[in-house]
């Protein structure tokens, strides 16, 4: 088999020449993906600088079992940018059968790597459900079959006698409604070679577009329920408009399917994954296909269509495209292009990375533009899309065959993930968290901001007399010392996790990543001190390098720095005095459990080695544990969901999930060490080289009889440094099943903490992440 015989071209694919409009913008019978696209620059009668795209998509899905007549499955997608207010406003809509289809590509093992966000995208699809923002068409979708009338539920896109597209859009979560019509001004020009785009594995799609049209229309915007709607007429728009449609099958036979980390549809170019595809019993190797795309509108008239793809299997360019239309609407198809993303933007949502800006040069047209985000975050959250792209406006400068040059345009970065498993998400966590760490306590800090961690605002003469490079020196690399080594941060993500699951936004609350690792590293100094050790995120301890007495200081400071990020417009007074309540319940608990571990359980081992019962030490072992981890925990998630404007009720759940989780991961961390933690991220048996009780050794007072306790409590006691004795006390402790049963008395706590969650908070992308990060703290191996 070769790479050519993967292709077919469909019996109606424009052949040499112009294109026909009114024969090709209809749907494609012998297409099996096929969309439609449209983009606007405008500017409204009161002056708003606004922009917008829209996809429409018609994928088909399978095939009836009588007939073998093609059964069409259909998305949109589609936004609105506010430019002066860095508003962006998606919407996200799929077909009726989304879950059944992702069911059956979930079940395959397809999708994400990460198998936990596939089981918990197998939860929500089960329930018939997609998860938010992803919603499903309510009503019908209509396609007329004769000509370009597409009513998805409402949201159309249809071609008028006069040779114009007209566009509806509405957004009832944000009470939006668009009203406009794309009359072109340019005939089409084919994209790629002479119209066919290809893949890696040769031609797969007939591209064509329109690159100017006038726009004229409306734009509603809701006052709230029940109120008129304020309407912007536009006063002066250029407009974009693509068709693109032709054969690509998957192995599977199917080109839609939804599940964690990708939704449909499903094509080279629609979600960045080229499936494997068999013929004949060969099989062509997967290649995982991202790019970037910007469709350039220039002030001399001209337009720009450029498309880069990067195969992200063998890391390399799968080839590069440029069309340059001229002002008088002839065109000119280029292959020496050289268009690369700079700059990095990275979301406090999906945590992905973005490109803030993007160099473009075409040495045959005497092209060099840059492009840069007129904001940054325009990123689109949906599992369409391997669960997030970038689609935004841009301004362009530079020149054109030497003079300077300016423009509008739309970017498109799809498929380039920072983050596609859970433990790669979480780096990218830690990376966002020490960012926020620095802007807070940097090396170098402006006066205002030594200022804010002294004093405040209102008492800057507690600033006489301070020495800004000995409060760095004593205070601030001190902190840096732990924070900048990285820790997992899943402290770090809870508080923005629980706003975003009650429906709440959490950009506004960024900061807030930097005061839940305050608080950790905080206690993880001062534990150090108290407890003598010397090694701290794969480094030595604070005290070690700076000393007991400055370390005790700057841990103990920790715990009040995180105060100030609490301040926000965006919250209440009332919010205000709830967060710093939950703020300083959490720290009184860590205290207590510290308390209570300085203390030890030394003196109930006599009585529990005599008697078997281990009851009372297992209450007291799991007391310590939630005191310190999972009470502090429930105080972030619970600051998170009043954030959000959670209910009470949610916002109990979610303090009662996270309360769940902590005591779990502190049980599971007992397990690991003594099972060992990958990469030897710690000694295996630490604990029981320090004569430290955890839960398996109270899990084994009654699971043994009298000579083997006594054995256990002696050799536990004993603190022995000798390998050899440490590894025959965890075999005795795994022999008899203490290990197990603490990983189901793990398990079983989540489970149940989901059970009531669940109901609580609408299925959701957030929500996948907390379901999957509850099996991530069970089955974690550092």
């Amino acid at each position: 088999m070769s790479e050519s015989d993967l292709f077919q071209a469909p019996e109606d694919w424009p052949g040499a020449g112009p294109i026909d409009l009114d024969a090709h913008d209809p749907p494609h019978t012998s297409s099996t993906t096929e969309w439609w696209y449209v983009n606007s620059h405008l500017v409204t009668a009161t002056g708003r600088t606004m922009s917008l795209f829209a996809s429409f998509f018609r994928i088909v899905s399978g095939r009836e079992e009588d007939t073998g007549a093609p059964i069409h499955a259909h998305s949109l997608t589609w936004a609105l940018v506010d430019v002066e207010k860095k508003k962006y406003w998606p919407e996200s809509r799929v077909d009726r059968s989304a879950p059944e289809l992702g069911l059956k590509k979930v079940d395959r093992g397809e999708g994400s790597n990460d198998p936990r966000l596939r089981r918990a995208m197998r939860e929500v699809l089960v329930k018939g459900h997609v998860p938010y923002p992803d919603r499903m068409f309510e009503g019908e979708v209509k396609v007329a079959t004769d000509r370009l009338d597409l009513d998805f539920d409402g949201q159309r896109l249809r071609k008028l006698d006069d040779g114009s597209y007209q566009l509806s859009l509405y957004h009832d979560h944000f009470d939006i409604a668009v009203e406009l019509n794309f009359n072109p001004r340019k005939p089409p020009a084919r994209h790629g070679d002479d119209g066919v785009v290809k893949s890696v594995h040769g031609e797969d799609m007939f591209y064509y577009f329109i690159p100017r049209c006038g726009v004229n229309g409306e734009l509603h915007f809701g006052k709230g329920k029940d109120e008129p709607k304020d309407v912007e007429f536009v006063l002066d728009a250029d407009g974009w408009y693509d068709h693109e449609f032709g054969c690509h099958t998957s192995k599977h036979g199917e080109t839609f399917a939804l599940d964690a980390g990708e939704a449909a549809p499903v094509s080279e170019f629609a979600d960045g994954e080229q499936a494997a595809s068999e013929t004949d019993g060969e099989s062509v190797a997967k290649h995982d296909i991202a790019w970037n795309w910007i469709g350039a509108q220039l002030d001399d008239g001209s337009e720009v269509s450029t498309y880069a793809l990067h195969d992200l299997v063998s890391d390399e360019c799968a080839g590069r495209w440029a069309v340059v239309i001229h002002a008088d609407g002839t065109y000119t198809s280029l292959t020496d292009v050289h268009f690369e993303p700079s700059g990095l933007w990275r979301s406090t949502r999906s945590f992905n990375d973005y490109p803030t800006d993007w160099e473009l040069e075409l040495p045959e047209a005497g092209l060099s533009l840059k492009a840069t985000c007129a904001f940054e975050d325009q990123e689109f959250i949906t599992l369409i899309s391997k669960p997030a792209f970038w689609e935004g406006r841009v301004h362009l400068t530079g020149t054109k065959n030497g003079e300077p040059i300016t423009g509008t345009g739309f970017v498109e970065r799809s498929g380039f993930l920072a983050a596609n498993d859970l433990d790669s998400f979480f780096k990218q966590v830690g990376r966002e968290t020490r960012r926020s760490v620095n802007k807070l306590i940097p090396f170098d800090p402006t006066w205002e901001q030594v200022r804010d961690l002294v004093a405040s605002e209102d008492r800057p003469e507690y600033m006489r007399g301070v020495h800004t490079p000995t409060f760095v020196d004593t205070m601030i690399r001190p902190i840096r010392e732990i924070t900048d080594r990285g820790g997992k941060s899943w402290r770090s993500y809870a508080a923005l996790a629980c706003c975003d699951v009650v429906g709440g936004d959490s950009r506004p609350f960024v900061r807030w990543l930097a005061f839940p690792e305050f608080l950790h590293v905080g206690s993880l100094i001062v534990d150090d001190v108290q407890d003598q050790s010397t090694v701290r995120r794969g480094g030595p301890t604070c005290h070690l390098v700076y000393g007991e007495s400055i370390a005790l200081n700057a841990g103990t400071a920790c715990y009040f720095m995180g105060q100030q990020l609490l301040h926000s417009d965006h919250l209440s007074e009332t919010d205000r005095l709830r967060l710093y309540a939950l703020y300083f319940e959490a720290l009184r608990a860590g205290h207590a459990g510290q308390a209570f571990d300085l203390h030890g359980l030394d003196h109930l081992m006599d009585d529990v080695v005599a008697s078997g019962d281990g009851e009372l030490l297992e209450e007291r072992v799991l007391a310590i544990h939630r005191l310190k981890t999972a009470a502090p925990a429930a105080s972030l998630a619970r600051m998170g969901a009043i954030a959000g404007e959670g209910s009470e009720a949610q916002i109990e759940g979610l303090g009662e999930f996270f309360e769940a989780v902590g005591l779990a991961f502190q049980i599971i961390d007992d397990v690991l060490n003594l099972r060992g933690f990958k990469g030897n991220l710690k000694q295996r048996g630490e604990d029981l080289s320090q004569g430290k009780i955890t839960l398996p050794v109270a899990k084994a007072m009654a699971r043994l009889d009298l000579e083997g306790r006594t054995w256990v409590w002696d050799e536990v006691r004993a603190k022995h440094q000798d390998n050899d004795r440490v590894e025959a006390i965890i075999a005795r402790l795994e022999d008899c099943g203490a290990l197990d049963i603490c990983e189901t008395q793990a398990r079983d706590l989540v489970e149940a903490a989901w059970k009531k969650l669940d109901p609580l908070v609408e299925d959701s992308l957030p929500k996948l992440m907390l379901r999957s990060f509850g099996w991530y703290v069970l089955e974690r191996h550092y």
